[in-house]
């Protein structure tokens, strides 16, 4: 299915009730949105009993009371899915929190749909990683999505995302010290082309369809390793095993020098998938042929299972770090509506779209 394919039956807003039509982000009558945006959750809560001690009381925090073992919480593994595009984010094997973030907006214009993503990755050495990462992608989300709908200059407000996010993430420092820091990387996928925007070392590739397409990483890391290959002092691989593979030189942060975020529009040359990605997934596997052939064919029309599938390669090559994964596929494809699981429990109030979906991938033995 592609942007061009005619419009499914009308619907109801979940508001008032009154028909919509499939391409409309807001409801004439009540003005309600009809096509949030979706992203990691800011409520982490247990998500089930203790698997050792299914009657004991759960602390908040996601504690056994009796054993005192850990409960997987709602950030710990959270699938989102547009149709338009979706994502997987989850907290890996060593880490004892997700301090990723992801947020992804479908909006319809009059040329067909239009993806929105936004990925950041909270630097671990810094104060406060997982807000300043969820902090950062909500913030940039919602500058990204009122120019999508409004036809706004896509490169200029993605210079006004990346600034919100460097605020909202400023705001979290606490005094003397504090220094919350967190990657960015954003697109805006429209029928014509992707507005990309980044600081840090999470990254955008094309995975191309086909033939004659070519797969290519389309961001280049602000860090150390990549520092050190530009200037000819190791050669990729060498400073990929580097204890400097992962140091950023560059962020959205409390401490972040005053730097222009990078931009570029990439125009696909044909079908394929546009990925953002954290440091999660591609420390696995660089190499943007393996991940197109890692993804693909599934990505073009199953873009929720494909990145899951991502998420469980790098969970199996070791799962070191928390990996997030977004696909978007080009042409963008129109999502139908998608009928809720029996059984599905029902979102807590203020969560929207926000909670995860499906159980995580199986741990590796």
């Amino acid at each position: 299915m592609t942007g061009g394919q005619s419009a499914s039956a009308d619907r109801s807003c979940p508001s008032c009730g009154r028909s919509v039509r499939p391409d409309d982000n807001f409801c004439e009558a009540c003005r309600a949105e009809l096509a949030p945006a979706a992203s990691t959750s800011d409520q982490s809560r247990p998500v089930g009993p203790c698997p050792t001690c299914p009657d004991a009381s759960v602390t908040a925090d996601g504690y056994c009371e009796s054993c005192g073992r850990r409960v997987p919480v709602s950030r710990d593994h959270i699938e989102l899915d547009l149709g338009t595009l979706a994502g997987v984010s989850d907290r890996g094997l060593r880490h004892h929190q997700n301090e990723d973030a992801m947020a992804i907006a479908a909006v319809q214009d009059t040329d067909g749909p239009v993806a929105v993503a936004v990925v950041c990755d909270g630097v671990s050495s810094s104060s406060h990683p997982a807000e300043a990462s969820l902090e950062a992608a909500q913030a940039a989300m919602r500058v990204l999505l009122a120019a999508a709908r409004t036809g706004a200059d896509l490169l200029d407000a993605s210079t006004a995302a990346i600034s919100a996010a460097q605020k909202a993430v400023a705001g979290l420092a606490g005094g003397p010290g504090s220094s919350p820091s967190a990657t960015f990387v954003s697109a805006v996928l429209t029928g014509e082309a992707a507005t990309l925007c980044w600081l840090g070392d999470s990254r955008a590739y094309w995975l191309a369809d086909g033939p004659d397409g070519t797969p290519r990483r389309l961001t280049a890391d602000d860090s150390l390793a990549e520092e050190m290959v530009a200037t000819g002092l190791l050669s990729e691989a060498d400073a990929m095993a580097s204890p400097h593979a992962h140091v950023v030189t560059r962020w959205v942060g409390a401490d972040a020098e005053e730097a222009a975020p990078h931009l570029t529009t990439f125009q696909p040359p044909g079908p394929g998938v546009l990925m953002l990605c954290s440091d999660g997934l591609w420390n696995y596997q660089p190499g943007a042929a393996e991940l197109a052939s890692l993804a693909l064919p599934r990505a073009r029309t199953e873009p929720l299972a494909a990145a899951a599938d991502l998420v469980r390669f790098a969970l199996n090559a070791g799962g070191h770090d928390n990996v997030t994964v977004v696909l978007a596929p080009f042409p963008p494809i129109r999502p139908e509506p998608v009928a809720k699981p029996a059984g599905s429990p029902e979102p807590a109030a203020g969560d929207g779209p926000t909670q995860p979906q499906g159980e995580p991938p199986d741990e590796p033995a």
